[in-house]
């Protein structure tokens, strides 16, 4: 890094791993390159990416992932537990059948067992019994959806689950799973750490939505994207299809609209793009339906992109909560169509909408061949760091580099889009749509987003 780019940024962070005591057992891989904790690669946070300092960014030392030298767990004596948390997303088989493969090929482990059921799996009263996991069990699951453990959503007492761990004999534990896991994972760390066991816990963050904090980009998120530009690409034709046609596309996004914005910048067809972090609004000379009237007066049809989670301060609240203790998103969609039929009406003006919601699709398919090469290298380099007696620790590639993340950085901060960063006005410019109608608007300085605006509006 340049002297002038390091002056950009306010401090130094460095981000230790614990371990769970000294490595001693020499390594029996082969033509590898073995890595070393230290050189740390040194990341740049800018505040766009949103972590930093009061006064600028902050350059984080990371320990690079990889197969070390020398063991701390004799693979000959270790029993490897793997679990997967919350929903279905593209690749959790994938990330199984490479752990499972390190393992046993690579390692020669003793044995590798499938919690089955999510964090349910360790609590008896359900009752779920244990899949034994080998080579031949998880050879071909790549080829399908889903996992082939099951999951479940809710929390389960991290002092359950150590008790389960401790009946079982197990040294090493991989969960997979979302930012509620990775809190979970947290937890059981440091209730393993309490009692003094010497266990290996090791996340591998998971979420279609692409929100888990310091991490760029979560395995599945390449897929749901392709995935989702078919439905806009459909969505396109039946609005070209009808005088003042409008397809409508619901996808999946709780608390960040990283896939219809992304999915968006892919397919261009998209006019309007709502997500959670960018509240809009319905009525008024400059807002949603104003600008969508405009827009059908001009091209004659449109076509809208919208997350799940957007505009739900324009909706009841809801007292609800799922299993995991996420608030219940309000049907935006409805809202939109109930609203736009009512807006034309008044209007006497004749339009067709078609709504499509691929959201189950789009999560339940099996990885494409980019996921899949990010899921077989997050799978190994967590058996990499687990036999190294490394703990606490999510395995991920940060700016081109796989390295170990602390849980305590990762668990409990969702990432969201920052609507005034250039991937944003990217996605502004895409569509055409005003940035009027968005409160992005009062945010940037005087001036920038009228020529923001007068840009896209083609």
């Amino acid at each position: 890094m340049s002297k002038k780019r390091k002056k950009e940024f306010s401090e130094q962070i460095s981000s230790e791993i614990a371990m769970l005591g000294p490595a001693k057992i020499k390594s029996s891989l082969e033509c590898v390159l073995f890595v070393a904790d230290k050189p740390g690669v040194h990341v740049a946070i800018a505040s766009e990416e949103g972590e930093s300092s009061p006064n600028g960014g902050v350059i984080y030392e990371f320990e690079p992932a990889g197969p070390r030298e020398a063991l701390y767990f004799d693979p000959s004596k270790t029993k490897c537990a793997v679990v997967t948390c919350g929903g279905l997303c593209p690749g959790i088989n994938d990330v199984i059948r490479a752990i499972v493969m390190t393992a046993y090929h690579s390692y020669g482990v003793a044995s590798v067992v499938g919690i089955r059921y999510g964090l349910q799996g360790f609590i008896p009263k359900y009752g779920h019994s244990l899949m034994d996991l080998k080579p031949d069990k998880v050879a071909s699951i790549h080829e399908f959806g889903g996992t082939v453990l099951a999951s479940s959503r809710g929390p389960q007492k991290p002092d359950e689950i150590v008790d389960a761990l401790e009946r079982m004999n197990v040294s090493i534990l991989f969960l997979i799973g979302g930012d509620g896991t990775m809190q979970a994972t947290l937890k059981i760390q440091e209730e393993v750490a309490t009692r003094g066991l010497k266990l290996s816990v090791i996340g591998i963050p998971k979420t279609i939505d692409n929100d888990i904090n310091f991490v760029p980009r979560s395995f599945g998120f390449d897929t749901a994207v392709e995935k989702a530009t078919e439905a806009i690409r459909c969505a396109h034709t039946e609005a070209l299809g009808a005088p003042n046609g409008i397809g409508m596309v619901k996808l999946m996004g709780r608390e960040s609209g990283f896939i219809a914005a992304q999915a968006t910048l892919a397919q261009k067809d998209v006019n309007f793009v709502l997500i959670p972090e960018d509240a809009f609004e319905l009525h008024g000379p400059q807002d949603f339906l104003q600008a969508l009237h405009d827009r059908l007066q001009r091209r004659g049809h449109a076509v809208i992109v919208v997350a799940e989670g957007a505009g739900q301060d324009l909706l009841a609240a809801s007292s609800e909560t799922d299993a995991s203790g996420n608030p219940m998103l309000r049907d935006i969609c409805g809202l939109l169509r109930r609203e736009i039929d009512t807006y034309f009406k008044a209007l006497n003006m004749d339009y067709t909408l078609k709504y499509i919601d691929p959201s189950y699709i789009i999560r339940s398919i099996p990885a494409n061949a980019n996921d899949r090469v990010y899921c077989g290298f997050l799978g190994q380099n967590a058996v990499h760091a687990a036999m190294a007696g490394k703990t606490g620790l999510v395995v991920s590639m940060l700016h081109g580099h796989y390295v170990h993340l602390p849980l305590s950085l990762v668990a409990g901060k969702r990432k969201k889009i920052n609507t005034m960063s250039n991937y944003w006005q990217a996605v502004l410019q895409s569509t055409g749509q005003p940035v009027r109608m968005l409160s992005t608007l009062e945010q940037y300085p005087k001036g920038a987003a009228c020529n923001i605006a007068s840009r896209n509006n083609v």
